[in-house]
Parts: C-alpha cells; structure tokens; sequence
C-alpha cells in the first residue's frame, strides 16, 4: 500500500473530525447534567461536552498535567508517524497501513484540539456559545480543551446485590463520550488485534 493512500485515510478522518468538532463548537452551548442532548435517538446520543485530559476523560493532575500530555501526544504523533512509514517501505500488509493511518489521524485529531483550540476559540462557558478567532482565546497554546460529543448508551441495569463493591449499583453500557478521532484510534487497534495474524506476518512465522 503506498503513502499516498494512507495520507488520503488521515485527511479523510481529520476532515469529518475537524468538521465535527467545529460545527458542534461554533453553534452549541456545553451539554449539562440538565440540558437536552442535540440529537436523542435513543441509543446514540448527540451531545457537546469538552475535556481537558487524555482519551475518554482521563486527567492527569496537577499544574503540569495539561503540558505532559500534549508533550506526550507530540511524541506519540512522531512514533506512530514513524512506525506508519517504516512499514509502508517494508511493504507491510495493507490492514497494518490502514490500522495505524486511523491511529495517526485520530491521535493528530485529537492534538489539533489540545494544542490550538484555546486559542483560536472562546470558551463554551456560563452558556455561551463560542466564537472563532476572537481577540483572546479561553486559554493559550497547548490549553485547548478536546471536543466530545458521540454517546452510545446501549444499554443500562442494576449490578446484582452478590456482586463486590459494585453490588446494588446502577450502570450504563457504553457510558464513554468520545469523537471521531476516538473512533479511528478504536477502530485501528481493534483491527490489529482482530487480524494480527495478517497484520504482522513476521512475528506469527517466527513464533
């Protein structure tokens, strides 16, 4: 598979992701424990919810927390850029160019957001709904918070009462808020898993 194709998948992702999270930023207030979702179908949910942290919601704590994982996610972007065009020059199988293209477009979608959004954004604060390029941004470079806005609640129930610690409690399934560049990560790595064998050919041979 040539570089050429999986340039053409990680634009694909980042323009329906950018476009997304755009589109949601620019005309939505931020979704509260009170508001109705934007679409409510049911089973899929559109709502607009923003976090400051890694995938799925995940904070690191602290001052700091914010430039760790930017400076994380830009490494993480030149690893798996890395890893993407040393196997296209290995003739690696089509399914492990595609698996790490949606990798690579998601992680860059979702940095995209972290690095530029505050800046180039105002807040979705108070029930504003945020402008674009306005004279300051709610936050500098690296501050952008990640647009979520996809919610699969496929399900909910009770824990049975036997069960540790969970026992008696309420849950929902699927109970994460993500994006499309969420997706994409999702979607590559459960492929790679799924066709490991195909995907790295090598390391089955020598095992």
């Amino acid at each position: 598979m040539k570089l050429s194709k999986a340039i053409i998948i990680i634009l694909l992702v980042l323009i329906i992701d950018q476009v997304s999270k755009i589109y949601i930023k620019l005309n939505y207030t931020l979704t509260s424990s009170n508001s109705e979702a934007i679409v409510d179908w049911g089973k899929f949910k559109l709502l607009f919810y923003e976090n400051a942290g890694a995938a799925w919601g995940m904070e690191i704590p602290g001052d700091y927390g914010k430039l760790i994982l930017v400076v994380f996610r830009v490494f993480a972007i030149f690893g798996i850029g890395y890893w993407l065009v040393s196997s296209i020059k290995k003739n690696g199988h089509k399914i492990l160019i595609v698996c790490i293209s949606l990798i690579f477009a998601g992680a860059l979608g979702n940095i995209i957001d972290s690095i530029f959004y505050g800046v180039i954004f105002s807040g979705s604060y108070h029930g504003a709904i945020a402008t674009a390029f306005p004279e300051q941004g709610y936050a500098g470079i690296g501050g952008g918070h990640v647009v979520d806005m996809l919610y699969f609640p496929l399900f909910e129930g009770t824990w049975p009462d036997w069960m540790p610690f969970v026992g008696g409690e309420s849950f929902k399934f699927f109970n994460a808020i993500f994006n499309v560049a969420d997706s994409a990560i999702t979607i590559g790595v459960m492929l790679l898993i799924l066709f490991s064998k195909k995907a790295f050919p090598e390391t089955e041979k020598e095992s």
